[in-house]
Order: structure tokens, then sequence, then C-alpha cells
């Protein structure tokens, strides 16, 4: 995307090597989600949990829970479960996003959606599966963090993907096919739809960490902020990169007629909004350790600058 960037000292923040510890952080990830969802029976359904998990992606979720975890001084085994969770539900999320009954897509991550392989039925049973799996998996696995912590990881993610999180945005998103939209409903679709789960992976990691109140309302305003940004460059992606290159469908918002920040504000002010949404939240994260904080902020500028 060429946004510019307000990352102190540039890539080298403090010597900090991001793409190897995005690597590192992902390669340990997609160990556990393979280990969590084995090929057993009933079969089918898992054979779809596990094409949609570990067909890929690049494990931003994820990876922004440990981050956070280890900003307020936490060792990442104490996200890893949660971390691992938040990637079920977001491919949960894709899965039923792709069905026929909502946005009716056919690839995703470059390849053929999950309907489009194991047929509709199993595609929404492997989403339901995912999400009751990625709660059970943080309640197995989770060592030396106090219950009421745990507790409090329970009601972020469930808040953030039910009916005033993610749910609520899907609805707002279907029902404003076709219909003239404000910039403020298009930013109610977006941060519900996308960024209430940006926000709970940071929080959560924040909990699990051991951060105080103090700390996890500093990394929610940092992950409101990001969350808005990855769907403001999505927007933009959509219109100017191809299917290849996207991995998914490139066109098909305005395919469907559906509201954008390109379409309302035009590319150019996109673009400057999403700059714009990368030095906020960079900024909130100031006040933190720079050493601790460097993956975050760097990953706000991978979010930025991201080609898929």
């Amino acid at each position: 995307m060429a946004f510019s960037s307000t990352i102190s000292q540039g890539n080298s923040f403090l010597g900090f090597r991001f793409e190897e510890y995005m690597a590192v952080k992902a390669e340990k990830v997609n160990k556990l989600l393979d280990e969590a969802i084995p090929l057993c029976h009933p079969l089918k359904v898992n054979e779809a949990m596990r094409y949609s998990v570990l067909v890929g992606g690049k494990r931003v979720r994820p990876i922004l829970c440990i981050a956070s975890c280890e900003l307020v001084g936490g060792d990442e085994s104490l996200a890893m479960p949660v971390a691992c969770a938040v990637e079920m539900i977001h491919t949960a999320s894709l899965i039923h996003d792709d069905l026929p009954c909502m946005d009716n897509d056919d690839l995703r991550r470059g390849k053929p959606t999950n309907h489009k392989v194991f047929g509709e039925g199993i595609a929404v049973l492997a989403g339901d599966a995912l999400l009751s799996l990625a709660f059970e998996h943080i309640a197995s696995n989770t060592r030396n963090v106090s219950p009421d912590r745990v507790v409090r990881v329970f009601s972020e993610l469930s808040s953030a993907i039910g009916s005033k999180g993610l749910v609520a945005g899907q609805i707002m998103d279907l029902e404003s096919e076709g219909k003239e939209v404000s910039l403020e409903e298009l930013e109610y679709i977006h941060v519900h739809k996308t960024a209430k789960l940006l926000e709970a992976c940071v929080v959560c990691g924040a909990i699990m960490g051991g951060g105080n109140d103090t700390d996890i309302e500093r990394v929610r305003k940092y992950a409101r902020c990001i969350g808005l940004l990855f769907q403001v460059v999505d927007d933009i992606l959509d219109v100017t990169k191809s299917s290849a290159q996207l991995g998914k469908t490139a066109g098909k918002d305005l395919v469907s007629d559906k509201v954008t920040y390109p379409k309302l504000m035009g590319i150019a002010e996109a673009k400057k909004f999403a700059n714009d949404l990368m030095a906020q939240s960079v900024e909130e994260l100031a006040c933190f350790d720079a050493a601790r904080a460097a993956p975050l902020c760097h990953l706000a500028y991978y979010i930025a600058n991201r080609e898929n």
C-alpha cells in the first residue's frame, strides 16, 4: 500500500527482526492448531475444519494475541491457547461468511471455499464446531493463569463474536447491499464485523499476560485502530488487486454493490485514513517499554502495507 511509516527508526526499531518474529510465532501456532484438530470420527467434519484452518493464512490474529501478552510481561505460553482459539474463531467466521446465503464466495486463501469442497451442510457444521472447540481449547490447555482471567477472556471473546459484535456487523453488512450508507454506518459495520475480533485478540493477550486494567485499556485503544485499519485496507485491496494477488475473489464488493471506504471517500482519502489509523495505533503504545512494543508497532505497519 506504500503508506508512510511512523515506526521509530524505521523498520530497524531497536534492531527488531519482524519477519523472523512472525515466522517463528506462526510456526508454533500452526503446530498447535494441527494437534488441536485431529482426524477422528466424525471424519468429514474434522477434514473440513482442518481444511480451512490449516490451508494457510498469515496468523495475524494469534500473533497479535501473543505480542500483547509479551507487551505486559507475560510469556507466550500463557497466551498460546487463546491465540489458537482466535484463529479457530476467525476461520469459522470465514467459512460462514463465504456461504451462498452470505457473501457467496468461491475462493479463500487461494483455494476453493469450504462449502465448495465439502458442501454447504458440512461447511456450516465445521464453522459451528470450530467456534465451540475454540472455547474448549482455552479451558483445556490454559496453565498458570488465574480462573478469573480465563473467565474474563471468555467474556471478551464471546462478546466480540456475538450479536453485539461480529454478528451485528455481518447483519448490517447484508442489509446495506444496494443501499445508500453513511460513513458513520460503514464504520459501525466494520468495527463490529472485523475490528471487534481483532480487539479481542489483543485484549485477551494482555489479560492472559497479567496486564493491569490500565494496560488492558491502552492496548484496547491500539486494537480499535488496527481493527478498523485492517478493514479499510481490505476495501482498498479489493479494488486495486487481482484475485490471484489476494487469494480470494477481487472486486466482489463492487459486484454486490456494497458500500466501502473507497466508494465513499475515494481511494486517495481512504489511504490517508488508513495511514492516520496506523499512526494513531502506534501512538497508543508509546507508554510501554519500546522493545516489548516493537512487535505490535510493526504489526500495525504490516497491516497497513499488506498486499493480500
